[in-house]
This record gives C-alpha cells, structure tokens and sequence, in this order.
C-alpha cells in the first residue's frame, strides 16, 4: 500500500542483498516511518516480541523469512535438522495466540528440512518464504474483492449514501504484508469511489487503532474518526454504524474467533443492535484442530507496563508517561475470544460463510 504516496509492502527481501529482511518499525508509527533490518533467527523473534511487528498474516510471514534466515546460520558441520528444529521452536514460542507463526513455521520445515547441501537449502528456504507471502497477498487481495460484496450491499439499501464501518485494532496491511484483512474491501470500495467512511477504535493499551490504522487510512485517503474504545455501543445504538470488521489471531473449526482485547464487547454491541459483525481472516488464520475457543485458545498476558503507561509523541521525543499512580497493579490480557453465535460470518480468501463448523468444514474441505 501506499506511504507517502509510495508503494510499500509490510516485510520485504532487500533488494541489494538477499540475505537481509526488511520491516518497517510499527513502534515508531505514526510519528516516525522507519525501516529495519533483520539478519538473524534472533532478529525476527525480537521484533516479534517486542511489537515491532504485529499482526497475525505479518508474524507468519516473519517466521517464514526467520526460517530462511536460520539456514544462512549453517555450517558444513551443522546438524541440519536440530538446528532448524531449534530456530522452529524459538519462533514459535515468541507469540502464543496467533497460529498463523506455527503454521508458518511447520509450512516452512515440510519445504526444507529434508534438504542437506546448504546452498540448496538457502535457496529452498528463500523461495519457500516468498512464496508464502505472496500467497497471504493473493489471500488478503481474495478477501477485499469477497468482503466488497458486502459493503456493495449496505451502499444500495442506502441509496448511495456513507457506509459507515467499525473497526478494532489494526488489521490493516501493516499487520499482513499487502492489503491487509479487515482493510482490503476498504480499500477496494475506495478504489471504486463509493462513499465510506471509517470509526476506528483507539484499542488500548498499545492503541493500534489510533497509531496504526489512522495512518494507514490516512495515507490512502480514507476517510476515518478515531473514538475512544468504549463509544462504539454508543454508535451503535444511534444507527451511526452499518457494519463491524474486525480481524482475527485464531479461530477454531466451530468458528469462535480470539483478537485483540475489546473485540467481544464489540460483538456484544452489535448482537444487541441487530448489526452485522464479521470476522476477516485468512484460512491461515483457522486453527482446524481445535473447537472451544474460551477453552483451548491460550490467551497472551502482556507485561503490565503497557496499561500503567501510554506511549505516544512529546516535545521531547516518543515516550511512555504514567497514568496512574505508582504501586497500582495492572492485568493485560492480549486479546479475548468472541463466541461464534455473535458473528454474523467469517469473510475469507474463499468467500463469506457462517461462523459454524458444517460451513468452515464445507468451504475448507481441501485444508482440513
């Protein structure tokens, strides 16, 4: 997408030397765009853990180039396996709730692990890594024409006039590697010229929404208003919103959905309002193996720092100030899960479907 009117995508090769992974840094955003480099295993699980990057598609695409770049760490004395087992496990320990890393970790062993001359092995590895993220592109840019369809249909029972969209956190294409998930119809409905317009949740406590997807919006000339988290209900009721988007960091095969934490009270308003609610996500984003998601989704509890300070731009440059006093206690839970009977449906790379397992297993059949 574009950055100063530039074209960019979230995680990239360096063109001039193959053996280093670009990203832009998100924790400088949006009041400085800034790109580093990744060179080493240790360097992506950093990133990852740190928030540099975020995003379930982003953080598998990460540990596919993180597999690449574990195999330029070879000798001709390595064990080949071991060493690629190590960098598998360390990858996917750095972020708990979203599958898309273990998946793109076990899609990259299945690709290389059974190759033992080393330069052959980089090669596989880096094309194996490309290749799975040109397909989260194809994924997400399936998904924007799918979930169109939708927007399409609110725009002509209201003649014409603003589709107006909630959002929660950022599952734009800063969380995927182009186009984004919950922002691909958007941004294709803008392509269109259709008149939308975008209510984006703040999402405490890193304010994802606010940093995040304002900058995005903003820089594809969507039109936005950032709100605080708890004014969507408000909205809601005064017939302000026509549809939730939000995304998602793992669904089980009956389709209850785990993403950012607020998502629930999101889908709790809707319900209540009578307005649609959907989920937009990848199939790699569908962890089949599992069904209760309040019992078998583990849930990430972030250092409590991030509730007790907020980060953002002063005179003297980005810092975190206090907002409580000290000795306070904080609970940063990660993200929630929302019960598939409050999701109107699920907008994928291969259509729109109920949140429900006949239909998941019907419009996956060849994934399962």
């Amino acid at each position: 997408m574009l950055v100063n009117k530039k074209s960019y995508k979230s995680i990239w090769l360096d063109e001039a030397d193959d053996t280093v992974v670009k990203v832009i840094d998100q924790q400088k955003l949006p009041f400085s765009f800034e790109i580093e480099d990744l060179k080493t295993v240790d360097d992506v699980c950093s990133v990852i853990q740190n928030m540099t990057i975020r995003g379930a598609p982003l953080l598998g695409a990460a540990a596919a180039f993180g597999m690449y770049l574990s195999t330029l760490e070879l000798s001709s004395h390595s064990n080949v396996k071991d060493h690629l087992a190590n960098a598998a496990r360390y990858l996917v320990s750095t972020r708990p709730t979203a599958v898309n890393l273990s998946m793109a970790v076990k899609y990259m062993f299945d690709k290389i692990s059974n190759e033992n001359d080393l330069a052959k092995l980089t090669e596989k590895a880096r094309s194996a890594a490309l290749s799975f993220c040109e397909n989260e592109i194809e994924n997400c840019r399936n998904i924007g024409v799918n979930g169109l369809k939708i927007i399409e249909s609110i725009r002509e029972r209201k003649a014409g006039s603003t589709v107006n969209i909630l959002t929660h956190c950022n599952a734009g294409w800063l969380a995927c590697v182009d186009y984004g998930t919950v922002t691909a119809p958007i941004y294709l409905a803008a392509e269109k010229g259709y008149d939308i317009h975008v209510w984006v949740d703040e999402t405490r406590p890193r304010n994802q929404g606010a940093r995040l997807t304002t900058w995005e919006l903003g820089q594809n000339n969507i039109p936005h208003t950032l709100i605080s988290d708890n004014t969507g209900g408000h909205l809601m009721q005064h017939g302000m919103v026509d549809i939730v988007l939000v995304g998602c960091d793992r669904a089980t095969i009956k389709g209850d959905v785990a993403n950012k934490i607020g998502t629930y009270l999101k889908a709790v308003a809707a319900f209540d309002n009578n307005i649609p609610f959907y989920s937009v996500l990848p199939s790699t984003s569908i962890d089949f193996k599992i069904s209760d998601g309040l019992r078998e989704i583990a849930i990430e509890e972030r250092d409590e720092e991030e509730v007790l300070f907020v980060n953002g731009l002063t005179d003297e440059g980005i810092k975190n100030v206090r907002i409580c006093p000290e000795g306070t206690k904080a609970a940063n839970y990660g993200f929630d899960v929302t019960p598939a009977r409050l999701i109107t449906g699920l907008i994928t790379e291969e259509g729109i479907c109920r949140a429900d397992e006949v239909e998941i297993r019907r419009m996956f059949s060849g994934k399962i």
